[in-house]
């Protein structure tokens, strides 16, 4: 019998079902538990994937590289200069290419339309590591986090202070609304997300009974909150917009204060990194030297503190990818949740 996830692409969460979302996060949680006490899991054994990036990464390219090796499975890293997608050779041609060779195609850059043309054509399961659009393994990483802490998702809110239109605020407004968790955008007007995209989460929250809200208010978004999620303020191949940022965003700088606005005792703090909480970076040298600014979206104290779980995050990136991976392409039991 074959399974309701084998041979299907993991592009964004709006494809699957709370049920399914909610299986992959519990199977995260599993194979977690199974490397923890270094019990074997090689649901890959004998398989090839490609791993595609035409941006830099760090936890995504890890996470999917030794996620690869703990399903028994061999990972061959293709980066910027290794691929010619779209310039040399179409899109269509290289995906009908990889897709002889591998069982498996990973994919990290700046278009959606890219990765969902890789899956059309490459006959294997292809994962979105990030393009602009969408971030869906950060999703099942996030809420494994979540879930871990709190015990349940069920009525939680999250609330996310930063740019309310990048890829992981789409992605936290849909996966939050799918998932039947209340999840807040506090952002200014000029950074909303879009108005489809808003209306496709509360379409969604209607049936799953989460709440769905957009807000320039800070106090009012962020009241009573479980988690507090941010991003950074300036997305990849958007530098030139630095200084307009820091201003428009300054006031969403999650600090000490907007934690205390919570007035939850037992809230939380999440960002999926890298961070800017500090002058440890080039990037934070460059904002210090030409803004005065120290800290941008998130203050070194609060990313140091008991509420932060990044780093939590940032391993279950591992343990979120495996899933996916193995429920796609490992030709697992489940026939249906």
């Amino acid at each position: 019998m074959k399974s309701i996830f084998q041979g299907r692409s993991f592009l964004a969460e709006k494809d699957f079902s709370q049920a399914e979302l909610q299986y992959l996060i519990d199977f995260a949680q599993h194979l977690k538990e199974m490397k923890q006490q270094h019990l074997p899991h090689q649901y890959l054994a004998g398989k090839n994937i490609a791993l595609l990036f035409e941006k830099t990464s760090t936890r995504t390219r890890a996470a999917f590289t030794v996620a690869t090796t703990d399903l028994g499975a061999h990972p061959e890293f293709l980066g910027a200069n290794d691929i010619q997608l779209g310039t040399k050779e179409s899109v269509e041609d290289t995906a009908k290419v990889l897709g002889r060779m591998f069982d498996g195609l990973e994919y990290r850059g700046s278009s959606q339309e890219v990765v969902a043309q890789l899956a059309e054509s490459a006959r294997v399961p292809v994962w979105n590591g990030l393009t602009d659009a969408w971030h869906p393994t950060q999703m099942i990483a996030d809420f494994l986090t979540i879930q871990e802490h709190f015990g349940t998702l069920a009525g939680l809110t999250i609330a996310y202070c930063g740019d309310g239109r990048n890829n992981v605020a789409n992605s936290l407004l849909i996966t939050s609304a799918i998932l039947g968790v209340n999840i807040r955008i506090v952002t200014p007007k000029a950074l909303f997300p879009d108005d489809q995209l808003v209306t496709l989460a509360k379409s969604y929250g209607e049936g799953s009974e989460a709440t769905i809200q957009v807000t320039d208010q800070v106090a009012e978004g962020v009241l009573g909150a479980d988690v507090i999620y941010t991003d950074v303020w300036v997305s990849m191949g958007e530098e030139a917009q630095f200084e307009a940022r820091i201003k428009q965003l300054l006031p969403y700088q999650v600090n000490q204060q907007l934690i205390d606005q919570t007035q939850n005792e037992q809230v939380i703090f999440m960002h999926c990194l890298p961070a800017f909480h500090d002058t440890q970076t080039s990037y934070g040298k460059e904002a210090a030297g030409k803004y005065g600014i120290k800290e941008m979206e998130v203050t070194d104290e609060v990313f140091r503190s008991t509420y932060a779980r990044q780093f939590d995050q940032a391993e279950n990136r591992l343990h979120a990818i495996k899933a996916i991976m193995a429920a796609t392409a490992g030709n697992l039991f489940i026939p249906k949740v």
